[in-house]
């Protein structure tokens, strides 16, 4: 194949795994972190307490990251044993399409129906995840990874921030569509994350090639998938500076997570309205697009762990400040700091991880990076509406235990900055290439 063939191959391969970002962030924008929550508050948990709701949802998440939590290393061990990571990315994507577009046909008052439905579609996006965040190191290459991770992200800004101003139209100019109301503007916004998602998924299954791994094989990889994450906790265990991360990114990308798909909740609860909220999610996603390339590059000729440490510690700065604001402009101003530093944190820590592991086995050991995640999206959510319902119960107002329970995320940023700044990439390298198989 001659040089200039092979680029452009390269190129359209690393511009279709970037289109996957660009799908499944619409679900991650409109439904979780923007129209679910507004819509099960005020539409499909009607009569339910305000506190009670805010326990729902988060459960809701809970739940589903449970699922994803406990299967993502044996699936990922399953998929690099016999070279199916894309089978199963297709499988889980096409779930959360379902689960998402069914959204659309609940009525008022199904809250239980609306949490399923939800659950679902989050176990299918964090599903898919496991098995896009593995295909990076084959498609980007050591050198270029941290840019074609930063890169994705900005994609999904972009992609997920352009569907998303459309259902705002949709919930504030109804009549520009042909709908009813901001409801119905609002319950048709998941039909349309549900055809975006499936139809920009289609690059990614024509042209990102998936290279057969080591341990592919034709016998039964179930089974041999099993058998290997068990191998995997051994290997964890002996991977000291992996073992160091992904604690690390366990504990502050629960704080990511948490404010990612409550903070719509929160604002809600200390009074804000739901046309601020939505503004300031745009805010995030077009200020997040510049951002994540940009962290990209800090990544690339900077420090790639310096930079993770910048975003987590932006984070818990504005955690703190958002205990007390009070203004709309204040909500905002955080919104545009967190767009400058999110996609950055995410994005870095899937190319830092890869340094980290041994190679050949990246699904396997991006399943055990995504359990973590989910693990950790479901205490945060959690926290915050238990938290919620004690400070309540001790007899101080609504108003006071929100912001209480959105403080409760401070101290996973903490403890997350403090064992990601004792991680040595250099010695994770190294003792991950001696495991190589």
């Amino acid at each position: 194949m001659e040089p200039h063939m092979s680029i452009e191959r390269d190129r359209r391969q690393v511009f279709s795994w970037c289109m996957y970002d660009w799908a499944n962030s619409a679900f991650a924008t409109t439904v979780m972190a923007g129209f679910f929550p507004i819509l099960f508050k005020k539409y499909w948990s009607t009569g339910l307490d305000v506190n009670l709701s805010t326990f729902v949802l988060g459960l809701a998440n809970s739940i589903a990251g449970v699922i994803v939590a406990v299967s993502a290393p044996i699936l990922g061990a399953i998929a690099d044993r016999g070279s199916n990571r894309k089978r199963f990315l297709i499988f889980f994507t096409y779930l959360g399409v379902l689960a998402t577009s069914m959204l659309f046909l609940l009525e008022k008052g199904q809250w239980l129906e609306s949490s399923v439905f939800y659950g679902l579609g989050i176990i299918g996006f964090s599903g898919g995840m496991i098995f896009y965040d593995s295909l990076l190191p084959q498609v980007a290459g050591a050198k270029k990874i941290d840019y074609v991770s930063g890169l994705g992200y900005a994609f999904g800004y972009l992609g997920g921030g352009i569907l998303f101003l459309v259902n705002v139209l949709m919930t504030q100019r109804p009549q520009w569509f042909g709908l009813q109301d901001a409801t119905e503007g609002a319950r048709y916004s998941f039909l349309t994350v549900g055809v975006w998602w499936a139809i920009f998924t289609i690059p990614l299954m024509l042209w990102v090639k998936e290279e057969k791994g080591a341990g592919a094989s034709k016998g039964n990889s179930v089974v041999a998938g099993f058998k290997r994450v068990c191998l995997t906790f051994h290997k964890v265990r002996r991977l000291r500076m992996t073992f160091i991360f992904l604690t690390a990114y366990w504990f502050y990308i629960d704080g990511v997570d948490t404010i990612i798909r409550m903070a719509v909740d929160f604002g809600m609860s200390i009074g804000f309205s739901s046309t601020d909220l939505i503004l300031a999610l745009l805010i995030t996603q077009f200020v997040g697009f510049p951002s994540a390339i940009f962290f990209g590059k800090l990544g690339e000729r900077w420090n790639v762990k310096r930079s993770i440490i910048i975003g987590v510690v932006v984070y818990l700065l504005v955690t703190l400040y958002g205990m007390t604001m009070t203004r709309r402009f204040e909500f905002y101003i955080l919104a545009a700091v967190i767009g400058l530093v999110q996609g950055g944190v995410q994005a870095l820590s899937r190319s830092f991880y890869s340094r980290l592991i041994p190679p050949g086995q990246e699904a396997e050991f991006y399943g055990f990076y995504n359990m973590l995640g989910k693990f950790a999206a479901i205490l945060g959510p959690a926290l915050m509406g238990i938290v919620g319902i004690v400070v309540v119960g001790m007899g101080y107002s609504q108003d006071t235990a929100s912001r209480s329970g959105i403080g409760s995320i401070v101290i996973l940023f903490i403890i997350g900055g403090v064992l990601l700044y004792l991680t040595d990439e250099r010695r994770g390298a190294a003792d991950a290439h001696v495991l190589e198989e």
